[in-house]
């Protein structure tokens, strides 16, 4: 089953029209992620799957329900079945972490006061964070705990579908990496079918079922990373050329 379906999706700001016909579709438990240049709208095609933008043409549906042509209520209730990450973790500054994973099941789906906490716990132990966490700021966290809590919070509600946008920009590798392997696991363990949107060459290379490429308006490319690799276009060969610099610069000299 495709949980994920974007057909034939227009994008235009006044004259300018940054997507011309965009098409794909992701099954159930795929972790796919999505690339390409700068002025490609991989964000603006991000928001408008969850909701947030409406295109000028098109359709995006979403475990089946069509964003953009149904009712306030059927959108309203997809929504609950998917979790967003935006770049920032977009953390509630006034509130702590527990009470930020708090939101969305007060909000949707308040449960019995006791379990409350329960629950709290379980959501900082899928992504990862020690229960201590929880009563911690988020000022008081670092980059890469600020994600986690994110994702915490993503979970809340229990999603079907995460939605991920550049969710390693601003880590060192290591922790990026780390990151990479809860988002892994999230699909392994829990299910979860996950889209990001990232700049990340080792993410593509390590954990990554699935790759689309946006280039001139349409899907440039979709598969497996390691087929669309090989494709002979300029600007793929360009992105992936750069990962194989870095990697011969940082293998040790011949005979050292």
């Amino acid at each position: 089953m495709n949980v994920i379906e974007v057909d034939g999706v227009v994008t235009r700001f006044g004259s300018q029209t940054i997507h011309k016909g965009v098409r794909f579709a992701i099954p159930r438990g795929t972790l796919a992620a999505m690339i390409g240049g700068s002025g490609t709208g991989k964000s603006v095609l991000l928001r408008e799957i969850i909701g947030l933008q409406r295109p000028t043409e098109g359709h995006v549906r979403v475990l089946g329900t069509d964003m953009w042509h149904s009712s306030a209520d059927e959108v309203a209730a997809v929504r609950r079945r998917f979790g967003m990450m935006f770049q920032d973790g977009a953390l509630f500054s006034s509130l702590s972490v527990a009470q930020n994973i708090a939101v969305p099941l007060i909000e949707h789906a308040p449960p019995p006061p006791e379990l409350l906490n329960p629950l709290i716990q379980l959501r900082l132990a899928q992504a990862g964070l020690s229960s201590d966490v929880g009563a911690k700021m988020p000022s008081e966290l670092s980059g890469g705990m600020r994600k986690r809590a994110a994702i915490a919070r993503a979970l809340a509600l229990e999603p079907e579908i995460l939605f991920l946008d550049e969710p390693t920009s601003g880590l060192d590798p290591s922790t990026a990496r780390g990151f990479d392997h809860l988002v892994r696991s999230l699909v392994d363990d829990l299910g979860i079918t996950v889209l990001l949107v990232t700049h990340d060459l080792d993410t593509l290379l390590t954990v990554v079922d699935r790759l689309i490429v946006l280039a001139e308006g349409h899907v440039l490319a979709d598969g497996p990373v390691g087929e669309v690799m090989r494709i002979d276009h300029p600007w793929i060969q360009s992105y992936f050329s750069i990962r194989t610099m870095i990697g011969a610069e940082d293998a040790p000299a011949h005979g050292s």
